[in-house]
């Protein structure tokens, strides 16, 4: 999908569940590789997309979305559901690439909004939402899709 300086983001396959694992168990999440590329193939399958940031090696960030209907706008709003980047690699510019693939992904299944919950104890996931152009709605931050003229 995108290259700059040797990154890669693209949609996640199962053969990247090896390096998934081992992501996500840096945030604490520990699922088997085995079942993890299972789970991305189900993501390909329904109304979610998983993109990955690869770059010399195993991937460095991951973002997840799903996008559904609501009853208050006339198109599916587009959530984030998981949002990470390796420890080592942050501070590089992956996040905000794995969000602008988001967008695009977002976008090409009818999405005019898109939203990331933060929790309240990680103040560096809402500066980024902050910085990247989302705004406070509730529980979360949400953006919209549009092009602001």
């Amino acid at each position: 999908m995108s290259l700059r300086h040797g990154l890669e983001i693209r949609a996640a396959t199962a053969a990247e569940a090896p390096g998934l694992a081992i992501l996500l168990a840096e945030a604490g999440l520990l699922i088997e590789a085995r079942d993890l590329a299972e789970r991305i193939t189900a993501l390909r399958q329904g109304s979610a997309t998983a993109l990955v940031a690869l770059q010399w090696g195993p991937p460095s960030g991951l973002v997840l979305m799903h996008w559904y209907p609501t009853l208050a706008a006339a198109s599916p709003v587009a959530q984030i559901t998981c949002l990470l980047v390796g420890e080592e690699q942050r501070r590089m510019g992956i996040g905000r690439l794995l969000l602008k693939g988001a967008a695009q992904a977002a976008r090409v299944a009818g999405c005019t909004r898109m939203e990331i919950a933060a929790a309240a104890e990680s103040p560096s996931l809402q500066a980024f939402c902050r910085a990247t152009g989302f705004v406070e709605a509730g529980p979360g931050f949400s953006r919209s899709l549009r092009k602001q003229g």
